[in-house]
């Protein structure tokens, strides 16, 4: 049974019509940006004189005051922030070709046809001037200037006819072929995979011109598929000379310097946990047990700053790089394999350099001493976590009292952390068996354990703790902030669960991290499980660094940061040295700290849209010999020109599209975020129950379609 969506679907239409409004008020203001405009004015030009009308637009005006978008400059007489009606934004193309500006300057963004883009590419940052629009509710505008461009490099397939080649690129949203000139090729031959530098771009040429700097192999090569990839982000592939010769030439042998003054906890139990297939250990823990049933973990982690000082060749890569990248296959490393596998990889039995936070604890998980300060550790024990795992469930193995001791601790730490609104946004990742040639063989699911939630609770505890102490003394620092939720977006979530049977109470902010949490326990083991934990997420805001700090809403936590992964996350560096300053008293300025936080986030994101790019691509490769084959699935994802099914058997997902759909004429319903049949009435929503059978793979675009099983 449907619900009634009645009251949703008017509330749906009224903040369509206020964006339509505001999106006409921007573009008249825009199109004479010197010019003094009042309520009235605005609403004889748009013909919306009745009272009601006239009382909205003053109101939108407000609103486009308090968002800085435009400027009161005498009292109920406004006029467009930006005096010249010129803003500057970045390049958003669709993978449907679709072209958008977006733009801290406004609350909306700005609509492009592509021959206005004037050769501007996805990611570019670029100027535009927004045109005044009185019959479309579109904002609108046209670019005049690309100030930065966001990548030069792109991969591809190559063709070549008799006096030059051209690139067809991999990424659907770069919409030119680029011209090579047969000097150019470097080598390649007709149907390679290369990535290709574009070197000229002509003000009126229609196509760039551009070199080969890299084969990467024949299409559907893992390798020149994975690095494929990561051209398509703007992504390295690997390290310049210069810096793998700069990580050659680190000594890997501990000065006396430093075994003089630094901590030693040599002695002292210490171990790591990591994933089976890891090399890079950043982190390690150790136990002690003291006289007055007290205990001291530390947490040893990686002292990357001592090898990498700033503005050393491998800290400008690093900072450039900002993230190790996970792709289904391999890992793209921050820092050179000399200091991500060896110097800094804290290996069993080896002395390793630390930056530590040491804490005495009670068995209830209560704090009362902390230290943090420079160490050197040995490492007993290299442990994975279904080894770790075994020994929790047995009790039977090296140093397994020790470890139920601090996994109780663990688990209080766990408890403390909800009982205070912390959320538990957890779900079983999707990992892929390859062959020796990359090649998907078998799907399955890989769900944390009690062992991956002890190593979890000690490096929050670092990272709160580091955070705390540096951020109280309103020095310098870097935050990892999440803000609270977007309210109209948990109320579309909490409208959607409702069709499941599910509740989310959004009238107590203060109550809904726990109905979040009960709502994901409720859920587990149903099939809408995926869709609603997935929904859960993006209702979310995202988390970022920042030094302003706002605390952490998913964690519950006023203060945290990133201290515990330097091999792997450059903000994590440069806590280390903010705390190495804090310990010496020395002095912090902001300098370029915000700067870095946004390049941060920002790779971050990049890396993330590569990883799940590998994802896709794995997913399409997985099912591209089962052409035929039907699945069971849920709707995922509905859109203008069809709906996503994410298979219940392997978590892959394809598209059945509109076209498919032959028993009626269907359409989107944007207001009730579904598919919709025009004459029988059936929908087709998120989270429903399907059938399908697979009919096309597409491995360049990354797509599978599907064709629904009546």
């Amino acid at each position: 049974m449907k619900p009634n969506n009645k009251h949703n679907s008017k509330n749906a239409n009224n903040r369509k019509d206020n964006k339509s409004l505001t999106n006409l008020i921007l573009g008249i203001l825009s199109s004479s940006p010197q010019k003094l405009f009042n309520y009235k004015q605005l609403s004889a030009i748009l013909n919306r004189t009745t009272h009601e009308s006239k009382e909205e637009i003053a109101l939108l005006l407000e609103e486009l005051k308090h968002t800085g978008t435009i400027e009161e400059v005498y009292r109920g007489k406004y006029r467009f922030k930006s005096r010249t009606g010129i803003i500057e934004g970045v390049v958003d193309i669709s993978r449907r070709g679709y072209a958008r500006i977006i733009s801290e300057e406004l609350t909306d963004d700005i609509f492009v046809s592509q021959k206005n883009l004037h050769n501007s590419l996805h990611g570019d940052k670029v100027k535009i001037v927004l045109y005044a629009k009185k019959r479309t509710s579109k904002l609108e505008g046209e670019v005049i200037e690309i100030l930065k461009r966001f990548r030069d490099k792109f991969a591809g397939t190559i063709e070549i006819v008799k006096s030059y080649g051209f690139l067809i690129p991999d990424d659907s949203r770069m919409p030119y072929d680029i011209y090579i000139p047969l000097e150019n090729l470097n080598g390649a031959k007709s149907g390679d995979k290369v990535l290709v530098s574009i070197t000229e771009w002509h003000p009126k040429g229609k196509n760039p011109t551009g070199t080969v700097v890299r084969i990467l192999g024949r299409p559907g090569e893992n390798d020149a598929e994975m690095h494929s990839i990561l051209a398509e982000f703007g992504l390295p592939i690997d390290f310049p000379k210069d810096v793998e010769q700069a990580a050659e030439k680190i000594r890997e042998e501990i000065s006396q310097f430093d075994e003089e003054t630094r901590k030693d906890f040599r002695n002292i139990l210490t171990f790591t946990i990591d994933p089976a297939d890891a090399k890079d250990f950043d982190d390690a823990i150790s136990f002690e047990k003291n006289n007055d049933d007290t205990f001291n973990i530390g947490i040893h982690i990686a002292d990357v700053s001592y090898y990498v000082t700033p503005g050393n060749t491998i800290d400008e890569e690093a900072k450039s790089r900002a993230t190790s990248i996970y792709l289904v296959d391999r890992v793209v490393p921050m820092l050179p394999e000399k200091l991500s596998n060896k110097v800094c990889s804290l290996r069993p039995k080896e002395d390793k350099l630390c930056f530590s936070a040491v804490f005495k604890i009670n068995k209830e998980a209560e704090i009362s001493d902390s230290w943090f300060g420079r160490t050197i550790i040995n490492s007993d024990y290299r442990f994975d976590y279904s080894e770790v795992q075994k020994i929790l469930d047995t009790q039977n193995g090296s140093i397994a009292s020790e470890l139920k001791q601090i996994n109780e601790i663990a688990k209080k730490l766990r408890e403390k952390r909800f009982h205070k609104g912390s959320l538990n946004f957890e779900h079983a990742e999707v990992k892929f068996k390859l062959d020796e040639k990359g090649k998907p063989i078998s799907v399955y699911f890989k769900e944390a354990t009690e062992a991956n939630h002890l190593i979890e609770e000690f490096m929050l505890l670092a990272n709160k703790k580091v955070a705390e102490l540096i951020g109280k003394s309103k020095r310098t620092m870097i935050y990892r902030v999440h803000d609270e939720p977007n309210p109209e977006k948990l109320q579309s979530f909490a409208g959607f669960i409702r069709r499941f049977g599910h509740q989310l109470p959004t009238g107590n902010p203060k109550k809904i991290p726990q109905s979040l949490n009960a709502l994901i326990n409720d859920v587990q083991g149903k099939p809408e499980q995926n869709i609603i934990e997935n929904l859960a997420v993006r209702s979310m805001a995202k988390a970022e660094y920042s030094i302003d700090n706002i605390g952490h809403y998913g964690l519950a936590f006023d203060y945290y940061t990133h201290f515990t992964s330097p091999i792997r996350r450059y903000p994590d560096l440069i806590v280390h040295r903010l705390l190495a300053a804090f310990l010496k008293n020395e002095k912090t300025p902001k300098d370029n700290y915000e700067w870095l936080c946004k390049h941060s986030s920002d790779m971050e994101q990049l890396a993330t849209q590569a990883e799940r790019a590998s994802i896709k691509y794995k997913q399409a490769e997985f099912l591209s010999d089962k052409i035929g084959n039907q699945f069971e699935g849920v709707i995922s994802g509905v859109t203008e020109w069809g709906f996503f099914v994410e298979l219940t058997e392997n978590a892959c997902e394809g598209l059945v599209p509109m076209r498919s759909l032959t028993d009626d004429f269907y359409y989107f319903d944007e207001d009730n975020y579904c598919i919709k049949g025009k004459s029988n009435g059936k929908m087709f929503m998120l989270g429903d129950k399907v059938k399908i059978e697979i009919i096309k793979v597409n491995l360049q675009k990354k797509q599978v379609d599907m064709d629904l099983v009546e």
